[in-house]
């Protein structure tokens, strides 16, 4: 990145810097002018000069030019104006320039403002697009909550010095200047002392601010390393409690504060004194010109007119002369805050941004994938020493560590994962790090134990490895979303970005692979993939708990009502054995929440919710049954219960969300404040919102969830009691909000398995629970909507970074998202670590036998955390110590009956 933050500035500004600079010098005639019309208001129209004799005029607005060898020409001969109107006149010029003045600030500061904001941007995106090229060592350096504050917040000065980087020190330059002439004009004495005292502040205040460029320079590094230092915290908590440091990361913590603390006291001092000295100065000179000016007055040698005029222009000096020391301060400021940001970016290895275009045709490869005499070196200790190994298209390759972690390494390194210190890596006798990542990314498909799942669908993850480019122009729905979207494409041009849209079609179709019939169909590899990778029973049980999105799918809700009616009577036959409880109107249902038995239906979101507690209708029914005051209660103990279960300043995970559905992320914080200023049996001490609060949380209850025991036959009895009392005058304005149980139609707000069972399971444990999914799994494919369920469960959302599934999950979608893809080289690095082993084998040979079918059989590299699935491979490559001990089939190491065979095989 450019060291000069002026040069970058002009480099990516300079035909908008050259515009406004040329706005800016025109916009001082009118701003001169300005100064001179009170002077001929006050000493003609007002004061009378000019206008002795009755019925006097004068010519106003005389406008003439020399031009040398032309001699004088006339613009504009003026206007003859009597005493009155040239008054009128005058100040009515005068409100023209305030006018005009006005208009080329605004027009100057907006178009500084877009120029900012369009080079922030260009900033921002050109580090996003830095660290997208940053070699993997660099991710070593930079802690990511700094690089992320870097990013977000520590270049945002930028937007708004850029516009001011060129134009401001022109501008207020001008208008001083502008001022300090016509100071001059009306008296040499007086222009010679707002000079001198003007001088001396932007001298002396420039050279006393410095030290407060330094003090914003510790601040902002110390707050950046407080930011890491934080984010660290949150990796690590589980290590702290299990280790009892956090009274020592509290005196860390306290350190850290103190050192920030201090900097920030010393810079409050050292600011407020610059400011003290600086207004003083400025307020020095008015009392010159009151003293020294009126005594010229006085004797005559400075009229009114004079007098007023200078020190109307003198108001407008020391703004432009506060504003431009304060710009040259913000310029080092930012000059500084961009120099640690560029210095942090910079790297000598930063990858090719030509190795990054977009490629949109998916050419081959090529065989063999080799490396030689590759070392790999991580601060001092070799991973992989001088290891030479050629892989051709077509193997199945297991590595196997004996010791050291040198078959990690090596899958690594053919990931781009890892860059060697040493040595070569080639693929079809191309260095690979030569190789377009168009190519590379998607030719060799790389995965780990840990690969990262991204915010969003279940789905949206599965596809991620098939957005490489943009294959189809966005639609647009109507014009005003098209002109939207051609600002948006001239906008990102116009500020260095990608001229891509999001909303295009990104999905590359040409590496999905061929199915039996030939065809490249993305829902045909979505389910092979699923099925390979051991998933689609997880992704159909996610589809079943979710809900039926709008109003649309009639046929699928359908099909969900006569499975129903089949479950029903099976169970009825005897053919079907599951231990349902059936919504019934006349009783409470212990399985279901108290909002489902307290309204006998469903709410479609928990807004509504909170407008039936609020509603004077509900309020009264459950005051008049003493409920309102046990349902707090039982809010009240489930609040405290959540709290002690995440423990003292600790914040929720989505394992806790996944347990507890009806809690949200901001309940958290909210339920640490109510819990405290509430009690038992205090309903009415507590305010209104702290009662619905509790109230909301305990229509949620239920008792194979929360196992409070609070439930007690009394309190079911009043609950189906209050039911009927509900239901009887329901206000029409509540009404919508419930969509009520029947069993003869799909309800909308339910859950899939809800409407399938019409109830809730009496009873759960694993013997019930695979009996369920066998029982639906079964009708959903006799009634031929197993896809959509299954498109159900692709649409869940499964949290940041997949937090919303299990570690075998998320290691189980990053294979299924690795076989979305037709590649030539699959390299699989202890991809399903945590899987049971039996089902670790299962998925293994799956996966073999899926790969197997390409057109095109790919080479498989296979990093075993299992060593006994080592059969499934023709070669087996042992390391120990990070290098090769044994290449060769694994007939072979079983003849040689060695150490290495009783490793594969225990």
């Amino acid at each position: 990145m450019e060291q000069s933050l002026s040069r970058f500035i002009w480099d990516h500004t300079r035909r908008e810097q050259t515009w406004i600079l040329l706005v800016v010098l025109v916009s001082m005639i009118p701003y001169y002018m300005a100064f001179d019309l009170p002077k001929q208001i006050v000493n003609g129209p007002i004061q009378g000069q000019g206008y002795e004799a009755a019925g006097a005029t004068q010519i106003l607005f005389h406008m003439s030019v020399d031009v040398p060898g032309w001699g004088n020409v006339v613009l504009f001969p003026g206007i003859p104006l009597e005493r009155l109107p040239a008054l009128m006149a005058l100040s009515l010029a005068f409100l023209g320039l305030v006018v005009i003045n006005g208009f080329f600030k605004y027009y100057i500061n907006t178009y500084k403002g877009r120029m900012g904001e369009r080079l922030l941007r260009r900033v921002r995106f050109q580090l996003i697009d830095r660290i997208l090229r940053f070699p993997p060592q660099q991710f070593r350096r930079i802690k990511p909550a700094e690089a992320a504050s870097m990013v977000k917040d520590e270049i945002e000065p930028m937007g708004g010095f850029t516009g001011d980087a060129f134009v401001q020190p022109v501008m207020l330059g001008g208008q001083a200047l502008m001022a300090m002439i016509f100071i001059c004009v009306q008296n040499i004495w007086l222009g010679a002392v707002a000079g001198t005292i003007a001088g001396i502040q932007v001298v002396i205040i420039p050279r006393m601010r410095r030290r407060l460029i330094e003090l914003g320079r510790q601040r902002q590094l110390t707050a950046r390393q407080l930011s890491g230092r934080v984010g660290e915290l949150m990796d690590g908590i589980s290590t702290i409690h299990a280790l009892d440091t956090s009274n020592y990361e509290r005196a860390d913590m306290s350190t850290r504060l103190g050192q920030i603390f201090k900097i920030r006291y010393d810079l409050y001092q050292w600011k407020f004194m610059v400011k003290f000295l600086n207004n003083f100065l400025a307020q020095l000179t008015p009392f010159v010109f009151y003293s020294f000016g009126g005594y010229l007055t006085i004797k005559g040698s400075l009229d009114v007119g004079q007098l007023v005029a200078v020190i109307n222009a003198y108001k407008d000096l020391p703004g432009p002369l506060k504003e431009l020391i304060d710009w040259d301060q913000a310029r080092q400021d930012v000059q500084v805050k961009y120099e640690q940001v560029a210095e942090q970016f910079r790297t000598p290895d930063l990858i090719d941004p030509a190795l990054h275009d977009v490629c949109l045709e998916t050419g081959q490869i090529g065989s063999p994938l080799a490396v030689s005499t590759l070392v790999v070196q991580d601060d001092g200790d070799k991973k992989l020493d001088r290891v030479s190994l050629s892989i051709a298209q077509g193997e199945s390759v297991a590595l196997i560590d004996d010791s050291g972690s040198g078959a990690e390494t090596l899958a690594a390194v053919f990931g781009r994962a890892v860059w060697p210190s040493s040595g070569r890596v080639t693929v079809g006798g191309r260095a690979l790090n030569e190789i377009t990542e168009g190519l590379v990314g998607r030719r060799i498909t790389y995965i780990s134990s840990d690969d990262y799942l991204f915010h969003g669908s279940l789905g949206d993850n599965l596809l991620y490895g098939l957005q490489h480019a943009p294959y189809g122009k966005p639609v647009h729905t109507d014009a005003e979303a098209e002109r939207q979207a051609k600002w948006e494409l001239a906008e990102a041009r116009a500020s260095g970005n990608a001229p891509f849209s999001r909303k295009a079609s990104w999905l590359n179709r040409d590496l999905i692979p061929e199915g039996g019939n030939g065809e490249r169909s993305v829902e045909d590899a979505v389910g092979e993939a699923l099925t390979a990778s051991g998933l689609r029973a997880d992704v159909m049980a996610m589809g079943v708990r979710a809900r039926i999105p709008g109003t649309d799918h009639q046929a699928l809700k359908s099909a969900i009502v006569e499975i129903r009616h089949r479950l029903q009577r099976d169970l009825a036959a005897g053919k079907v054995k599951l231990p349902i409880e059936y919504f019934d109107i006349n009783r409470y249902n212990p399985q279901a929440s108290i909002w489902e038995n307290l309204l006998f239906g469903e709410l479609p979101s928990d807004q509504a919710g909170g407008q039936i507690l609020r509603s004077d209708y509900a309020t009264a029914i459950l005051d008049g049954m003493g409920l309102r005051t046990q349902f707090f209660d039982l809010g009240y103990e489930m609040a405290s219960t959540i709290l002690e279960f995440l423990g003292e300043g600790h914040e929720a995970d989505d394992t806790l969300f996944g347990r507890l559905p009806f809690l949200r992320a901001e309940d958290i914080p909210v339920l640490r404040e109510v819990v405290p200023r509430t009690h038992m049996g205090g309903v009415n001490d507590a305010t209104l919102e702290d009662q619905l609060v509790l109230l909301r949380l305990s229509m949620y209850y239920s008792e194979p969830v929360m196992r409070i025991g609070r439930l007690t036959p009394e309190l079911m009895a009043q609950i189906v009691e209050a039911r009927g009392q509900l239901a009887a005058k329901m206000p029409a304005e509540l009404r919508p909000l419930i969509t009520l149980y029947d069993a003869a139609t799909y309800n909308d707000a339910a859950r899939v398995i809800d409407n399938i069972l019409f109830g809730k399971l009496g009873r759960t444990n694993p013997d019930i629970t695979r009996r369920q999914t066998e029982t639906i799994s079964a009708y959903l494919a006799e009634y031929g909507i197993e896809r959509d369920i299954l498109q159900l469960g692709l649409a869940e959302d499964i949290g940041i970074g997949g937090r919303r599934l299990n570690q075998a999950q998320r290691q189980k979608l990053s294979l299924a998202r690795a076989l979305m893809r037709d590649s030539e080289y699959y390299v699989f690095n202890k991809t399903l670590s945590v899987v049971d082993p039996r089902q670790h084998e299962a998925i293994v040979d799956a996966t073999m036998r899926a790969l197997q079918r390409h057109q095109d059989k790919p080479a498989v590299i296979w990093v075993l955390s299992n060593t006994r699935m080592a059969g499934h491979f023709e070669r087996v490559v042992l390391f120990d110590r990070g290098t090769v001990e044994f290449d060769g089939s694994l007939s072979d190491l079983k003849s040689e009956q060695s150490a290495e065979s009783s490793l594969v095989f225990t």
